[in-house]
C-alpha cells in the first residue's frame, strides 16, 4: 500500500513546537528540549507519544488514555549525552548491538552496547496505510563502523495506528561486512508500575523458567533485606507477581524468563491494574528468544520492565558468551525483531488474560 515519507533534518527542530505532517487523526510535530535534543510528538485518537529521532530512535515517553505509560525517572527531559546513565528514563531504549548488558572487568564495551543513543545519521517520518489501517511514525538508519571490526546498519521503525494504544515496533540489522560478526540486543521498555498491579505473562512459573538473577552490577548497592527478597524469588519466583506498594524492588530485581507462544508465534505480557486495564507487550521468541524482566522501585525512579524481549541475558558480553547467547550474523546477512506495546482497556485486557491461561494451560 502506498506510503509516504519525509526526511528529516536537524534544522527543522527548534524550542518552538510545529506540525510537521497530518494526516486525518494522525500527526507530527517537531521541537527541541531545552538540552539540544531534537524530538517529535505523534498523536493519534488516543494518545502520543515522543521521540528522538537522532539520539537512538528511543521513545522517549509514550502516553494513552490520559495515563502516562512510562517510568518515572530522575530525568525531566533527555540529555544530549551518549552515556547510558547520564540521560535515562525512556519508554523504549533499543539496547546492542554489538554488545549488551552490563559489562564486567572483563569487558570494554559500554553499558548496554552503541545502540542506546546511537547518532542516527538519517531519520524519517512515515505516513501510510497497511492491512491494520492508517498510521503514522518513525525510522531510521544509524551506521555503525569501526576499522577492522564492524560494519553494519540498525534500522528501526515506529509505527501508530488511528485510534490504537498499541505501538508496532521493528528493528533490521545488516551486517555490511563480508565476513561474520557477533551480535546481542535488547528492547528495554520501561513501564511505569501501578501499585497492586498484577503480572501475567505466558510462561511456566517455576525457578528454573523463571530465574531471578543472582548477580549484582557493580553500580548496584544492596542491603540485607534486598539479599533475602532475591533468596526468597529464587525458590518462589511468584512472589514478585503482585506489585504490592512497599516490596523490595529497590533498587531493581531482574529475571531471565523463558516465554510459550501461542499458535501466532506470540509470548505475552500484561501489568493488570486494579480497574481492570493493562499495560501489554507482544514479542516473537523465535527472534528474541530470552526474556528479560527488570523491576526498579525506589523514591527516585519507579519502572516495571515487565518484559524486555532480548537475544540474551544482560549480563554482559563474556558472561553470555559463556552461555552460547551471543549470536553470529553472516556476512551481508540481516536479522529482524518485531513487538507491538502499549495499553490496554478492562475488556482487551481481560481477552488477553484468558489467551495468555490457555498458552500456558
Amino acid at each position: 500500500m502506498a506510503e509516504s515519507t519525509i526526511y528529516l533534518r536537524p534544522e527543522f527542530f527548534d524550542d518552538k513546537e510545529r506540525l510537521l505532517a497530518e494526516s486525518g487523526g494522525l500527526s507530527a510535530s517537531a521541537f527541541r528540549y531545552a538540552s539540544g535534543v531534537a524530538a517529535l510528538r505523534f498523536s493519534n485518537g488516543q494518545g502520543e507519544m515522543v521521540m528522538l529521532p537522532f539520539q537512538g530512535q528511543q521513545i522517549w515517553s509514550a502516553e494513552f488514555g490520559g495515563r502516562n505509560l512510562t517510568m518515572r525517572s530522575m530525568f525531566d527531559e533527555p540529555q544530549a549525552t551518549s552515556d547510558y546513565l547520564k540521560t535515562y528514563g525512556a519508554f523504549l531504549i533499543h539496547c546492542g548491538f554489538t554488545a549488551m548488558g552490563v559489562p564486567t572487568e572483563t569487558d570494554d564495551h559500554p553499558l548496554h552496547g552503541e545502540l542506546p543513543n546511537a547518532p542516527f545519521q538519517q531519520a524519517w517520518v512515515v505516513l501510510g496505510e497497511d492491512e491494520k489501517g492508517a498510521y503514522i511514525g518513525l525510522g531510521g538508519r544509524y551506521q555503525h563502523t569501526v576499522a577492522f571490526s564492524y560494519n553494519y546498519t540498525a534500522e528501526p521503525l515506529v509505527k501508530m495506528y488511528a485510534d490504537s494504544s498499541l505501538l508496532h515496533v521493528s528493528l533490521v540489522c545488516r551486517n555490511r561486512k563480508q565476513t561474520p560478526m557477533e551480535y546481542m540486543y535488547l528492547a528495554h521498555v520501561n513501564f511505569r508500575p501501578v501499585d497492586n498491579g498484577h503480572l501475567l505473562y505466558s510462561a511456566d512459573i517455576t525457578p528454573q523458567t523463571v530465574r531471578v538473577r543472582r548477580s549484582i552490577p557493580s553500580h548496584v548497592k544492596v542491603n540485607p533485606h534486598y539479599l533475602d527478597f532475591l533468596n526468597a524469588l529464587g525458590e518462589k519466583p511468584e512472589l514478585h507477581h503482585q506489585l504490592t506498594p512497599g516490596l523490595a524492588f529497590d533498587p531493581e530485581i531482574v529475571f531471565g524468563i523463558d516465554y510459550r507462544a501461542d499458535a501466532e508465534g506470540w509470548a505475552h505480557t500484561l501489568q493488570l491494574h486494579p480497574d481492570g486495564g493493562a499495560d501489554y507487550i507482544r514479542h516473537r521468541p523465535a527472534q528474541l528468544p530470552v526474556g528479560v524482566r527488570w523491576i526498579c522501585r525506589t523514591p527516585d525512579q519507579d519502572a516495571a520492565g515487565i518484559s524486555l524481549p532480548a537475544t540474551a541475558e544482560p549480563e554482559g558480553y563474556t558472561a553470555e558468551k559463556a552461555k552460547g547467547y551471543v549470536k553470529e550474523l553472516a556476512g551481508g546477512g540481516e536479522w529482524r525483531c518485531d513487538f507491538v506495546m502499549g495499553a490496554l482497556d478492562a475488556d482487551e485486557a481481560a481477552q488477553m488474560a484468558a489467551r495468555i491461561e490457555q498458552i500456558v494451560a
